[in-house]
């Protein structure tokens, strides 16, 4: 006997509210429908696995079925099925824990911004109200009668005696909305639409997910007949579920390339198993290249989310850091804490624990690589190694011991890269790193501070990346050894040298002075140098912010960059020659008229720009004709 129920007060309400507002897209419906589905066909398997008499034990598959010309859609699985109080419990009431409870935690998430409050409440079967009209289940338990439920999605609802042409299980019959507008809910009739769907959504539910599909021939194009064929339309086991022990490397670049559409295969590929309190499986794959949009706010970061084999979303970026961007990959675990839609994830600290795992196995493959792979390391961090520096800069150093290990530069010994422990390998304790910055490799070689390095055969960093002197200011030392940039004012020199150096201040002090008030807003000092060897002046800095970091600063976008500014020293070589003809120079005025040309030609031997050319060019050209004259 057929009897029309009312739904709660609030159905209507909710059923709105679920239709536009939890569910970002349409297509989610099907997804909705088939993991129910699944969880049906788990609880029998369980209960047949406690008692194997009364739930004997079968195969399993859900059945997709379409009617065009009825426009429906139905979804059968040989599940546990429900009964008259299960469809009433499970369905006439919409969300178990009372819709009334619902709106009311949602109308607070809102509030909030935050939709983690919700919680699951079992709403995934109302989703099928995007596309339909009404909807009719039909369902029948191993041990009881079928019966048949029937909604519109108003504000009622019928239950009824029905036959089933199955044993036991559930058969969702979906009727679709007529089309309108930019809404074709036609297309979900289209193999090639439902298809699409179930392997971006539901490609690995354990269980087949078949449909009778058109099967295309030679004979087919010359006749209207059209026959069909029963297709598996979903993989079922995911490759991350199988034991690691059993996945060869090439079935990883394989499925990097197909899942990431990618040309090339990953450089590094990693296939994680977590198992304790919080428990995963993933896939991380670094690219062997630069990906065409990386630098552009097209490109999105993130990893994509499964839950028990069941796609949820693309890009999800909480659970890999900013620094990391470049890794791509999927995780998937039966904990993930899903909002009432199955869309996203709540932030909790199982969560924030799951990331932080994620991110120091990337770290651990990464250390890995560099020690067994090193070709293939130096590759990447060719590629990628900013962001590592980057990891570094942004946390202000607390990253440091992570990732210090990670680090490679340019060095003044040889054309190899280096890493920091190589670096300090034979240093005595607590000697300083010696670094030299600025635009490219070439123009750092030549700057005049490191001639007193090169012929001592001190070893230095050389920094030609924009990141790099911020990175090493945020770690300030490794192992107790501090960062010296060579560019600084500050320099380690014998009791005997020191006191040549002030002996010279004072017996030259009349002409520094001179020197000094000459390029008054451009040096705070003018001193003899203990770094120059072959070049008669070069630019040092005092403590603080470099002439490097300050071109960098300043080149970033924005404004306000008037108070950035490095305190520059002029340092003059007192064994050059120039300096021999500075010190013959009885007249003041015209002492302080070469200041300019010092201080332009230090710019240009370190790679700057100078201010004013022409002017610079006017007094070498009046040197040049003086000297003539001679």
């Amino acid at each position: 006997m057929k009897e029309e129920k009312h739904f709660e007060a609030e159905s209507k309400q909710l059923l709105d509210l679920m239709i536009n507002s939890i569910y970002s897209e349409q297509e989610i419906f099907l997804r909705e429908l088939l993991s129910n589905a699944s969880d049906a066909i788990d609880k029998y398997r369980y209960l047949s696995l406690q008692n194997p008499d009364a739930f004997p034990s079968e195969s399993h598959q859900i059945r997709i079925d379409r009617d065009k010309k009825e426009r429906t859609i139905t979804i059968t699985d040989n599940g546990i099925g429900m009964s008259l109080e299960d469809l009433e419990k499970n369905l006439g009431t919409i969300a178990k824990s009372g819709s009334k409870e619902f709106l009311e935690k949602f109308e607070e998430a809102k509030k909030k911004d935050d939709m983690a409050i919700i919680g699951q409440f079992g709403v995934g079967f109302y989703s099928a109200f995007m596309v339909a009209d009404s909807v009719e289940v039909l369902s029948k338990p191993i041990d009881g009668d079928a019966h048949l439920f029937q909604s519109e999605g108003k504000d009622t609802y019928s239950v009824e005696d029905a036959e089933a042409p199955f044993a036991h299980g559930t058969s969702i019959k979906i009727h679709l909305k007529k089309d309108e507008g930019d809404r074709h809910y036609g297309d979900y009739l289209e193999d090639y639409r439902i298809e699409g769907l179930v392997k971006k959504y539901s490609d690995y539910i354990r269980y087949p997910i078949v449909m009778e599909v058109e099967k295309v021939s030679d004979d087919d194009k010359h006749t209207d007949k059209k026959e069909t064929e029963l297709k598996t339309l979903n993989s079922m086991i995911p490759l991350w579920k199988k034991n690691p022990s059993e996945v060869k490397e090439e079935e990883l670049k394989e499925f990097y390339k197909g899942k990431f559409g990618d040309y090339e295969e990953p450089l590094f590929a990693s296939n994680v198993h977590v198992e304790g309190l919080y428990s995963y499986q993933a896939l991380l794959f670094i690219p062997s290249h630069v990906p065409y949009d990386f630098y552009s706010e097209s490109y999105e970061q993130g990893l994509s989310l499964y839950s028990r084999g069941i796609f949820i979303q693309d890009h999800y970026k909480e659970l890999i850091p900013n620094y990391l961007r470049f890794v791509k990959g999927l995780v998937d675990s039966d904990d993930f804490p899903l909002n009432v839609s199955r869309e996203m994830l709540q932030k909790t600290p199982e969560m924030a624990k799951i990331a932080k795992n994620i991110e120091s196995k990337v770290i651990a493959e990464l250390k890995k690589a560099k020690k067994n792979e090193t070709e293939k390391y130096e590759k990447f961090f060719g590629m990628f190694g900013d962001h590592i520096k980057y990891g570094i800069y942004s946390t202000y150093g607390m990253k440091k011991d992570d990732l210090q290990d990670l680090l490679l530069f340019h060095h003044l010994g040889d054309d190899k890269l280096i890493d920091l422990e190589t670096y300090v390998k034979d240093l005595d304790k607590k000697k300083p790193i010696y670094f030299a910055s600025g635009k490219t490799l070439s123009e750092i070689k030549l700057l005049p501070q490191l001639e007193k390095y090169k012929k001592e055969g001190t070893d230095v960093l050389l920094l030609d990346k924009n990141i790099d002197e911020f990175c090493l200011m945020s770690m300030m030392e490794y192992k107790e050894h501090p960062f010296k940039d060579v560019s600084s004012e500050s320099e380690e020199v014998s009791k005997e040298k020191k006191k040549e150096l002030e002996d010279l201040s004072v017996k030259y002090r009349r002409l520094l002075d001179n020197l000094k008030e000459s390029l008054t807003g451009k040096v705070d000092d003018v001193v003899f140098s203990s770094k120059l060897v072959d070049s008669p002046v070069c630019l040092s800095t005092k403590e603080g912010l470099s002439m490097n970091a300050e071109r960098v600063l300043k080149e970033e976008p924005g404004e306000g960059k008037e108070g950035i500014k490095s305190t520059k020293v002029l340092e003059i070589n007192p064994d050059h020659a120039l300096f021999t003809s500075l010190a013959s120079i009885e007249d003041d005025e015209q002492a302080k008229s070469l200041g300019s040309v010092l201080y332009d030609e230090a710019m240009l031997l370190q790679g700057y720009e100078i201010e004013d050319k022409a002017g610079f060019v006017a007094k070498i050209n009046e040197l040049m004709v003086k000297a003539m004259k001679k």
